[in-house]
């Protein structure tokens, strides 16, 4: 005979107290889940990080080794400063870049941080405002860049900032950069330091690049850009020398006028010793994120006085 006490006692929880019960559990399990990726993004980046060093240390071109990370994709901005400060550029300049993308990560805000003005040239949305930034410091042009308007983006850029004078130029847009770089060549565009971005994919002594389409768009694939050797071509037609690519994505080239190779001279004579093969594992997560406020301060304030 079965004990009325007891069934009531065994009384099943309510379906609002399974309820909870199930919410719960699966809230932990969801911040456990959390937690392990967060450790896999972190496991990731160091040894994305130590694998760059390692290739830094031991490629054949020891300039590689002063490769840096602070607002560029990767390890762009410490080989331009090395590069800057040997050609004796680090205090003030101008600059150029096309293609800076939304303006939180490219290779001339690490200028901006020297006091240095310049003006972009791309077609996204920057992140920050520039409104009450004067356009001496700092002039954004919105646009799709052809060959049909390069020039005029240009003179623009240089009448915005007053300056007719360029020292450094960077180009970055995954299609048509060659055909842009020797239009601006041929016009007499000879600044310091170019940084180009070239297709890591076709190594020395493979020549190649993409057919000029005004309005190329780059679909995440192989088809971008060009060579190093076929970038090579072109700046040695112009007296410029190839100094450097960057090891930890191998896609960044650096050029300097022939007339300051003197400045560099642990560069190897041979292009396949000054190549970086590509590298796509870029970080997912690297130091703070970029603030708007940030980049506003970096155009907002005055040139900061020189380290000792």
């Amino acid at each position: 005979m079965s004990n009325p006490s007891s069934q009531q006692g065994e009384q099943a929880p309510a379906p609002v107290d399974l309820l909870r019960q199930l919410v719960k559990l699966a809230s932990n399990q969801l911040q456990v889940t959390r937690n392990l990726q967060a450790a896999f993004y972190d496991l990731r980046n160091a040894t994305i990080r130590e694998q760059t060093r390692d290739i830094q240390q031991h490629h054949p071109n020891p300039l590689c080794r002063f490769g840096r990370k602070f607002f560029s994709q990767t390890d762009e901005d410490g080989l331009t400063l090395e590069i800057l400060r040997r050609l004796d550029l680090l205090t003030s300049g101008v600059y150029a870049e096309f293609g800076p993308g939304d303006g939180t990560e490219n290779n001339t805000l690490i200028l901006a941080a020297l006091g240095w003005s310049g003006f972009w040239v791309g077609n996204e949305d920057l992140r920050f405002d520039l409104s009450g930034i004067a356009p001496t410091t700092l002039t954004y042009l919105k646009d799709q860049v052809t060959l049909a308007n390069l020039n005029e983006l240009f003179a623009q850029g240089k009448r915005s900032i007053q300056s007719e004078h360029l020292d450094v130029v960077s180009f970055d847009f995954d299609g048509n950069d060659i055909y842009f770089l020797e239009e601006l060549l041929k016009q007499g565009v000879k600044p310091a330091l170019y940084i180009v971005e070239y297709n890591g994919k076709f190594p020395p002594p493979v020549r190649f690049q993409v057919s000029y389409d005004p309005s190329f768009d780059w679909n995440n694939d192989d088809y971008m850009g060009a060579a190093l050797c076929s970038m090579n071509d072109l700046f040695e037609r112009f007296d410029y020398k190839l100094i450097c690519c960057n090891a930890h994505s191998g896609n960044n080239a650096f050029f300097v006028r022939k007339q300051d190779i003197a400045l560099f001279p642990e560069v190897p004579e041979r292009i396949d010793d000054i190549f970086c093969e590509p590298r796509y594992h870029l970080y997912t997560d690297y130091a703070h994120p970029v603030s708007p406020r940030t980049l506003r301060k970096l155009f907002e304030r005055p040139a900061p006085a020189s380290c000792p």
